[in-house]
């Protein structure tokens, strides 16, 4: 699970990362960006020599990340 919520949290990030860089964002994109990077330093170690199956849970972590950043973005950001 916790593989899951780290792939799941980095994604969310760039999501709306991505809509703070094309709404000129400048402290939001500061912010967003170096929570990102700092999950990623962190989920680097975790994932790199991890099984099929673990790789395979951090991605669909990722990918709900990424639907709920999206939303997140629509619904409480626009």
């Amino acid at each position: 699970m916790k593989l899951f919520f780290t792939g799941f949290l980095q994604v969310f990030f760039v999501a709306i990362n991505t809509f703070l860089i094309s709404n000129n964002n400048l402290i939001g994109v500061f912010i967003c960006s170096s929570l990102i990077s700092f999950i990623w330093s962190y989920n680097v170690k975790k994932i790199i020599f991890s099984s099929f199956k673990n790789h395979f849970i951090y991605s669909l972590g990722a990918g709900l990340g990424a639907l709920l950043g999206l939303m997140f973005c629509i619904n409480f950001l626009k």
